[in-house]
């Protein structure tokens, strides 16, 4: 579950709400081992990723670097490649 995690800091344009909502969805998915939380479980489920979202728009928020913002698509096609060879697929 959690390679679906990725890299949200330090890219143009910055990371959306959106995708910072997704990481601390898998986050919780891991931590807790459960996709789908239980009736009695869903409110404490959604809270602890509405929490971790949160910190973590205040932590890209707060983090300072020197080096130049990331291209997404640059990265993703980077990524792409790196399947393609370790997989033993063409790239497209």
């Amino acid at each position: 579950m959690c390679r679906n995690i990725r890299t949200l800091y330090n890219f143009e344009p910055h990371a959306t709400s959106q995708e910072v909502h997704a990481a601390a969805l898998q986050y919780v998915r891991k931590v807790s081992g459960m996709t789908k939380p239980s009736q009695a479980n869903t409110e404490v489920f959604e809270q602890a990723v509405a929490d971790i979202a949160h910190i973590t728009e205040h932590l890209l928020a707060d983090l300072t670097t020197t080096a130049a913002p990331k291209d997404r698509e640059v990265e993703a096609a980077k990524a792409k490649a790196r399947a393609a060879k370790r997989y033993g697929t063409v790239a497209s």
